[in-house]
């Protein structure tokens, strides 16, 4: 993950800094050209990130194993000590709030978000009325699948 938030990370740039070509160039001399190592990664993601605003996006991040989230929340950790201007927004459910507080501290503003029982219903017709079996569905059993669906949705 954090080689594709690096691959991304000159996107904003005119020009790739002189360091960040050297660390590169330096690798490739190496017997197999091995690649780039976590503190390596983080400390040329800090190089870009204190060149410009950066925002950087982890969406669910609750599906990574909760023994790898550490590997991709610390190094976030240490990109923005090093990068002021650099934003991070991480989405995941409930559960994983303490494990943010831990690595992020006061630097983590928490966001609680709800389903919107009109969006859930919304997006349920939409779905069936992309059914390719037209006759399979009426109006009561389109009812019946949307009261199950919004019955099991749970409030947080």
């Amino acid at each position: 993950m954090l080689g594709s938030l690096l691959k991304q990370a000159p996107g904003g740039l005119e020009r790739i800094p002189d360091e960040i070509s050297q660390t590169f160039q330096d690798h490739k001399k190496v017997v197999g050209g091995r690649g780039l190592r976590v503190p390596e990664i983080v400390k040329i993601l800090q190089i870009f990130t204190s060149l410009q605003s950066t925002f950087i996006c982890v969406d669910a991040l609750d599906e990574f194993v909760e023994g790898h989230r550490p590997e991709i929340l610390d190094p976030l950790r240490q990109i923005l000590e090093k990068s002021p201007t650099t934003r991070v927004f991480l989405t995941g459910r409930r559960h994983i709030k303490s494990e943010i507080d831990r690595h992020f501290g006061q630097r983590a503003a928490v966001l609680s978000v709800k389903p919107n029982h009109g969006d859930i219903v919304g997006y349920v017709r939409m779905r069936l009325g992309k059914d390719t079996s037209l006759d399979a569905t009426d109006s009561a059993l389109e009812d019946e699948i949307i009261k199950c669906i919004t019955g099991n949705i749970p409030e947080t």
